[in-house]
C-alpha cells in the first residue's frame, strides 16, 4: 500500500544533540551523583521505563529496499540471521544504560546529510565511518556496537516506517522482555514503538535473511519524534 514511499530511496531527518556540561564542577557534580547513586538511579529508571506489553507482529514477507540489499553484499555477516541468538533481549538497568548510551553517542557524533549529498546517489546504505550519514547508516551503526557490547544482533532489527513528515525513514526497532524499542537518529530519547508517532511498514526477519511486513500499524502520536 506504501510501497511509493520507498521507490527513490528513503528521507531522514536529523539528529537532536544531547546536552554538554560546560563546566568541571557540573561534571565533578555528576560523577559523584553516578558514583553514589548511581545503581539505584538505574533500577528506578528501568522500572519507570514504559512496557509495550504487545509488540510488533509481523503479517507476512516484504521485498527489501535495494540499498539493503546491496548493503547485505558487501558486509554479509550484518545481514546473516543466526537463529542460535536469542531474538529478544533481557532488559537489564545495565542493558538499557548501554543502548541509550549508544543511542546518544552516534546521535552527538554522526552529522546528518542525505546520501544524494553525500554520494551522489539517491539511497545508499552502510557505516558512517567518514562521520557523515543519513538515517540507516546512523541505526546500522548503533547496532555494530550493541552487538560488540554482546548484545543478539537477532533482537535488532532495522525497520521501515513513515514518519510524521510522511516520508520514508529507517529506524532500528530493538526487541525486548519489556516490549519493541526504537532507536532513532531524529532524538536522544529511546522510546517504546508505540510513542514514536510512526507508521511501522517492515523490518528485517528474525529468522531468516530478509524482510517482513509490519501492516503499515500505526503508532500513537508523539511531539517527540517532531523535534
Amino acid at each position: 500500500m506504501r510501497q511509493d514511499y520507498f521507490k527513490n530511496g528513503l528521507f531522514c531527518g536529523v539528529s537532536e544533540k544531547p546536552a554538554i556540561f560546560g563546566t568541571f564542577v557540573k561534571s565533578a557534580l555528576l560523577g559523584l551523583s553516578l558514583l553514589f547513586f548511581g545503581q539505584a538511579a538505574q533500577a528506578q529508571t528501568l522500572a519507570a521505563l514504559p512496557n509495550s506489553s504487545a509488540p510488533i507482529t509481523s503479517v507476512g514477507t516484504a521485498k527489501p529496499l535495494q540499498g539493503w540489499s546491496q548493503f547485505c553484499d558487501k558486509f554479509r555477516s550484518e545481514c546473516t540471521v543466526d537463529v542460535s541468538e536469542s531474538d529478544m533481549i533481557d532488559l537489564t538497568p545495565q542493558v538499557w544504560k548501554t543502548i541509550v548510551s549508544v543511542n546518544q553517542r552516534v546521535n552527538a557524533s554522526v552529522k546528518a546529510v542525505t546520501d544524494a549529498d553525500h554520494w551522489g546517489v539517491v539511497d545508499t546504505w552502510g557505516f558512517p565511518d567518514d562521520g557523515r550519514g543519513d538515517c540507516e547508516d546512523f541505526q546500522l551503526l548503533k547496532r555494530r556496537l550493541l552487538a560488540e557490547a554482546g548484545l543478539p544482533r537477532r533482537a535488532m532489527r532495522m525497520t521501515v516506517v513513515i514518519d510524521e513528515l510522511g516520508e520514508g525513514h529507517a529506524v532500528l526497532m530493538v526487541r525486548t522482555n519489556r516490549g519493541d524499542f526504537v532507536l532513532d537518529n531524529k532524538t536522544s530519547s529511546v522510546l517504546p514503538w508505540h510513542r514514536t508517532g510512526y507508521v511501522y511498514i517492515k523490518r528485517e526477519s528474525q529468522d531468516t535473511i530478509g524482510w517482513v511486513s509490519l501492516g503499515g500499524i500505526v503508532s500513537s502520536p508523539t511531539t517527540t519524534a517532531n523535534r
